[in-house]
């Protein structure tokens, strides 16, 4: 029989840190060249500086806004559970615990006399139970 191939997850995880990593070292090189092609103009007329100074400036902000929007992680969302609201009721079942009939709570009552009449009725074992359900609007 062969061998099933199984991924190592901690080998496949530290190669995408690395690669992660090369790509900041790659982008903070790229900013940093940009910053150096910018100040060599520092020689000029001061009128030049001040607009050369500008350009690079954005850029290096836009990288920084790029990296950063990367590693936010994705939030989960919950969809909000909505909440049922429950009446109580008497419920009188039979030994296989089918239901046979079900009275609003205050009947406790009436739910216990037809407990009797089904007792006298059949041979088997019958018996009553208060249940919650959900009210009908």
């Amino acid at each position: 029989m062969a061998r099933r191939r199984t991924m190592n997850r901690r080998d496949l995880r530290d190669q995408a840190e690395a690669a992660e990593a090369l790509e900041r070292d790659e982008a903070d090189e790229a900013a940093e060249d940009e910053e150096e092609e910018g100040t060599e103009g520092d020689g000029d007329s001061g009128d030049e500086d001040s607009g050369d100074d500008d350009a690079p400036k954005a850029k290096k902000k836009s990288a920084a806004k790029k990296a950063t929007t990367a590693k936010k992680p994705a939030t989960k969302r919950t969809k909000a559970v909505k909440e049922v609201r429950l009446k109580a009721v008497w419920v009188v079942y039979d030994n296989g615990g089918k239901r046979l009939k079900e009275f609003p709570y205050p009947q406790k009552a009436d739910a216990e006399a037809f407990l009797a009449e089904k007792t006298e009725e059949k041979k088997g074992n019958f018996y009553i139970l208060m249940d919650k359900i959900p009210l009908e609007d």
